[in-house]
């Protein structure tokens, strides 16, 4: 399992002397206090919104000791069925043994009198520690799945930027759990001669999470690279994508929601077409904000779908932002999220610098209006930018 490290700038730490210091330096992972206490935080945070994902709406109306009452009650059973039925047992017995008062008895023998006491707590916390391994087993082994599951998905991710003369490319993603729904590449789409050559930029984000969702992102992505090699327009390639799509959405209960762009690198033309996505932002090196909207419905909701696209020209210092929603949606420990505003004043206030440049600044203003707070989606981001 990974474990976070000291950070690169900080002071050299003091040779570990002592036992005790070597074992908690082994158990922390060399975190200082407050930063064990903000990842306890974060997970309690997360952990607590997954239990609790069964109380819904059926509080309104409850108060005092039966609000209380029904809390505790709905947890139980929310922790309960997501084990095992031989371990609920153990933890039911676990739970039960230490709550009861410690007793015992006693028998004479050979005119002696002879005590035994029972401690039940002891036995209680044995079956929880039981539970506890047997869950951490199940735990390591899906640990190490999904790492190499990670591994795999970020080979099917570019690598380093395209390297395009006259323009300036930056992208990034942040999974919320170990993979991702989300998915962003850069293809380039060779034409009979070099000038006419265009570049393919895809932002996705398949309905759902975790592994289902990462699953779909694949076959996403093997079949847009397959489609992309042939000689066909922007809206035939996302129509051919779509019926694709369609039969492997479960009827469309997994449908994709994604932006196409594909550049002219000689001219600055693009054509671009957005599927049910949220509508990239072109930003004119004037300060003028347009609004990539033009396209159609999510893909993988019916065959049959029909699908537009626009044309725009990016000139010199101009800026295309195309995002997931998990950057706007992104909430702080009020509830409330980052929204479009607040990504627009960050494109603005770095607009002269390069891309890179603007994506640190975003994503280091994500950190800290979200802080400690568990995120429910995927960020991805991906900047064009003119020279």
């Amino acid at each position: 399992m990974a474990t976070t490290a000291p950070p690169r700038d900080a002071p050299p730490r003091a040779p570990l002397k002592t036992k005790a210091e070597r074992f908690w330096f082994r158990v922390s992972a060399g975190l200082e206090v407050n930063q064990l206490w903000s990842q306890f935080e974060k997970d309690a945070r997360s952990s607590y919104r997954f239990y609790s994902a069964d109380l819904g709406g059926e509080l309104e109306g409850l108060s005092g000791f039966r609000r209380i009452t029904h809390i505790a009650k709905t947890l139980f059973w929310a922790i309960m069925e997501k084990l095992s039925p031989a371990r609920r047992v153990l933890l039911l017995f676990g739970l039960i043994f230490l709550f009861l008062p410690t007793g015992g008895f006693s028998y004479g023998k050979a005119g002696q009198v002879y005590a035994v006491e029972f401690d039940p707590h002891f036995w209680g916390g044995l079956l929880l520690l039981l539970v506890l391994l047997l869950e951490l087993a199940d735990r390591v082994v899906m640990k190490r799945d999904l790492e190499i599951a990670r591994d795999i998905q970020t080979w099917l991710l570019p690598g380093a930027p395209l390297q395009l003369p006259g323009f300036q490319i930056a992208y990034a993603t942040r999974p919320m759990n170990t993979v991702a729904g989300d998915y962003y590449d850069v293809i380039l789409r060779p034409g009979e001669t070099r000038s006419d050559d265009r570049v393919l930029f895809v932002v996705a984000d398949v309905a759902g999470k975790s592994i289902p969702a990462a699953m779909l992102m694949a076959t996403f992505q093997a079949s847009l690279r397959t489609l992309s090699a042939s000689n066909v327009g922007l809206q035939e390639l996302v129509s051919r994508l779509n019926r694709y799509a369609c039969s492997n959405s479960q009827g469309g209960a997994r449908f994709t929601t994604a932006f196409f762009a594909e550049l002219d690198p000689a001219t600055g033309v693009i054509v671009h077409l957005n599927a049910g996505h949220n509508a990239p932002i072109l930003r004119r090196s004037s300060g003028v904000i347009e609004r990539l909207e033009t396209g159609g419905m999510p893909l993988g909701m019916f065959p049959d779908a029909t699908f537009e696209n626009a044309i725009s020209t990016l000139g010199a210092g101009d800026l295309l932002v195309v995002f997931t929603d998990g950057v706007v949606e992104a909430i702080n420990a009020k509830g409330e999220e980052y929204g479009e505003p607040n990504l627009v004043r960050t494109i603005d206030s770095g607009f002269s610098g390069p891309p890179s440049e603007i994506l640190r600044t975003l994503l280091a203003n994500l950190d800290l209006f979200v802080g400690n707070v568990p995120q429910h989606d995927d960020m991805t981001c991906l900047l064009l930018k003119s020279n």
